[in-house]
């Protein structure tokens, strides 16, 4: 028999500290029309930020929590946890370790994917490839989650992006097509140009390196807008010449939630209506290895989603890693 794996459910968490644009505007007063600039560039006006003593697996547990009660199915149910983010509790253990312990699903084993905001289509491919593989494998939990706020500097007018969240999703095995295939393409010379860089091997963090800020995070260098705009229609074809579909075959289309205007530009060069796609950054920001699922939850919720939809997932995230994975909606 044939082992697919299906979405059953889905789930998220937004953090309920709210940080507007105008509170933004007070504390950079001194960079005029700076954040005026950033809200026309990007389209948010809003993000929303976790308590500063919670770790990314408690922003994690909540969407974890509500994707499987969504799904009838009790922490232990789990078989496996893939959990991708590049905001982790620590260096080492992986943070999905930690997410298992507090959520008590435990007959699940775990893994971290740290491909910033690839990481939700990543892991989502990952886990269907478990299930289709290993007939022991039939309940895969899916999480994307961000607290990068956190490992940034306050007075640095780039946290303008991040806003904190998680999603999550239940893949289960299935006689039924439901995750249909994914594609990736990667630009590893862009690994300087944004991120934080001490801390790891390159710089073991030192009293010096934490007082120059070099353990926070940090735009080095701006990123070509073609990395996006001519990334993610060429990984949507790639991904749909794999699978066997035509792109007017795509029901619903989300991308990484980071600019508006970038989102625009890729469904006109798709050929497809802004109908088929939905964005959450104007009200939640930029929530990076969360901003995926968050928004498939939101586009589920608002019943812009339907039962045999073909849906496609497309992230990007520095370094840059880009995936893009589809799938048949049960």
């Amino acid at each position: 028999m044939n082992r697919f794996a299906s979405i059953v459910s889905t789930g998220m968490y937004l953090p309920e500290i709210k940080v507007s644009n105008d509170v933004l505007r007070q504390r950079f007063a001194h960079l005029p029309d700076f954040i005026d600039k950033m809200e026309d560039s990007s389209g948010i006006r809003c993000r929303w930020h976790a308590p500063e003593d919670w770790a990314t697996s408690d922003l994690a547990l909540p969407a974890a929590k509500q994707a499987l009660e969504r799904a009838g199915l009790k922490p232990e149910d789990v078989d496996l946890i893939i959990l991708g983010t590049d905001s982790p509790d620590y260096i080492t253990p992986a943070t999905s370790v930690v997410l298992q312990y507090k959520l008590g699903a435990v007959n699940a084993g775990t893994f971290d994917v740290g491909c910033a905001c690839a990481s939700f289509p990543t892991a989502l491919a990952s886990g269907a490839g478990w299930i289709a593989t290993n007939p022991n494998i039939k309940v895969v939990l899916v999480v994307g989650v961000y607290l990068m706020h956190k490992l940034a500097q306050i007075d640095d007018p780039m946290t303008f992006f991040y806003g904190d969240g998680a999603g999550a999703a239940v893949l289960v095995a299935s006689d039924k097509p439901g995750f249909l295939g994914a594609a990736a393409q990667a630009g590893g010379a862009y690994h300087k140009h944004w991120g934080i860089y001490s801390g790891g091997t390159y710089e073991p963090a030192t009293v010096a390196s934490v007082a120059a800020g070099r353990t926070t995070v940090k735009i080095l260098d701006r990123y070509p807008p073609e990395i996006n705009h001519e990334g993610w229609p060429r990984l949507t074809r790639k991904l749909a010449a794999g699978c066997g579909f035509e792109l007017s075959d795509i029901d619903f289309i989300i991308f990484t939630q980071v600019r508006k205007p970038s989102i625009e530009l890729v469904m006109a060069d798709l050929g497809l209506p802004m109908e088929k796609t939905h964005m959450v950054m104007e009200e939640w920001g930029y929530t990076g290895s969360a901003c995926i699922p968050m928004a498939l939850d939101d586009a589920l919720a608002k019943g812009k989603i339907h039962s045999g939809d073909r849906v496609v997932l497309v992230g990007s995230g520095v370094g840059y890693n880009q995936a893009a994975a589809a799938f048949i909606m049960p």
